[in-house]
């Protein structure tokens, strides 16, 4: 495609809405702009045009400028009238051309002051190649104006310092490239990301969501957004903003089912794992002095754990690691002395103890030497010692206590 000749064809640029749908009111509360054009039979994605970099920088502005006219001016009354937000795509480089005043200037002429707050800067923040710091600047101040900001594409590849420099107000994360074992895999990457939306005030979309079962996990990862040809394919013109509602609705009443059931399932198994740790150690009666009734707890503990330690109420260990290695136990006595108060929770965790609760099981984690997902089941043997058992991922697994 000749991208001159391609200049004096820009009102062929098609103009397509994806709607974006919302977890709790299951209803339309955005669009996507999405340009495509369409030359000898070939469709072109606007997007995969303006991030060419084979084409002047210039000619790709002039390109996304008229995209952001056209689709404000298709979209300007249903932001007025259903007060719809509206996500537009902004390449960070030619942003930077000009420091953002042709793009601000772009969305102050087209549109009323007070519709600036409906819209969202899709920003792929991984594919800007200047000084992050510059690209802030003119982010910030057109934020002032109630702009708000959609990071694209975030996963493993995001840098979380450039993140929290922009402030988004949504992370959108693709999912179209996962599947039943990527999911798994990434787990700690998706983790990492919910904790950081949470941390920052910025909601979750899961984008690309091509089946029920993305859609299910999505749900279940804690998005508030969700966009994808499973929802609704991108189209011309705008639709109902109830149009799944009761579709959508019903399918999240069968995700919460689903989800129930195996809570209370796994809830049931934690307790069962809880009140069997603890009848054990109450029948061998460690000693963290003795460690022949160490290694009496282990042999009991030989289907659960794989380590198990004791510590006093400052987080000393005052026993040995009991270690399980090559289906045999060792005593690591070099471990005695050493400070665990420094992992987040651990004194506030030994309060708990102290005074109402019998045993808590953690979330699960990768153990530092291991490398391998665990869960410590934490109790007190008396008002200074505390006992903490790392049970192993083989039973976690097979208990369904992994995830």
């Amino acid at each position: 495609m000749d991208v001159l000749d391609f200049l004096d064809k820009l009102d062929e640029i098609d103009v397509l809405f994806e709607p974006i749908y919302s977890a709790d009111e299951h209803v339309i509360v955005a669009y996507e702009v999405i340009g495509e054009y369409t030359n000898e039979g070939i469709t072109f994605n606007i997007t995969d045009i303006t991030y060419d970099e084979s084409i002047p920088a210039d000619i790709r502005s002039e390109i996304e400028q008229f995209l952001v006219i056209k689709a404000i001016e298709a979209a300007k009354d249903e932001l007025l009238q259903k007060q719809v937000k509206l996500f537009l795509p902004c390449n960070p480089n030619l942003l930077m051309l000009d420091f953002g005043e042709k793009y601000f200037q772009t969305l102050k002429e087209s549109m009323d002051e007070n519709l600036l707050s409906y819209i969202y800067l899709v920003i792929p923040e991984h594919k800007f190649k200047g000084e992050f710091e510059q690209l802030q600047h003119p982010i910030r101040y057109i934020k002032t104006y109630g702009v708000k900001v959609a990071l694209d594409n975030i996963g493993s590849d995001s840098n979380l310092d450039q993140i929290l420099m922009l402030e988004p107000a949504v992370l959108k994360i693709n999912v179209s490239q996962l599947n039943y074992n990527a999911w798994g895999a990434q787990n700690h990457v998706f983790t990492t990301i919910q904790s950081l939306a949470v941390k920052i005030g910025a909601a979750l979309m899961f984008d690309n969501i091509q089946t029920d079962y993305q859609l299910h996990h999505a749900w279940k990862s804690g998005a508030r957004y969700f966009k994808g040809v499973y929802l609704q394919q991108p189209s011309k013109r705008f639709i109902p903003i109830d149009t799944l509602k009761e579709r959508f609705r019903n399918e999240c009443k069968q995700f919460i089912s689903a989800e129930k059931r195996l809570l209370e399932l796994k809830y049931e198994e934690m307790k069962k794992l809880q009140r069997t740790i603890a009848t054990i150690v109450e029948y061998t009666k460690p000693d963290s002095n003795d460690v022949e009734t160490l290694l009496q707890l282990a042999n009991q503990l030989e289907n659960y754990a794989f380590r198990f330690y004791i510590c006093n109420d400052e987080g000393f260990q005052i026993s040995p690691n009991i270690v399980r290695r090559n289906g045999k136990w060792d005593v690591e006595e070099k471990a005695v002395g050493k400070n665990w108060s420094w992992r987040p929770y651990f004194l506030f965790n030994i309060i708990k103890l102290r005074n109402d609760v019998k045993g808590e099981l953690s979330s699960i984690y990768s153990d530092i030497e291991t490398g391998e997902l665990t869960r410590t089941y934490s109790m007190a043997l008396n008002e200074h010692e505390y006992l903490f058992v790392d049970v192993t991922y083989d039973y976690l697994y097979e208990h369904n206590l992994v995830n």
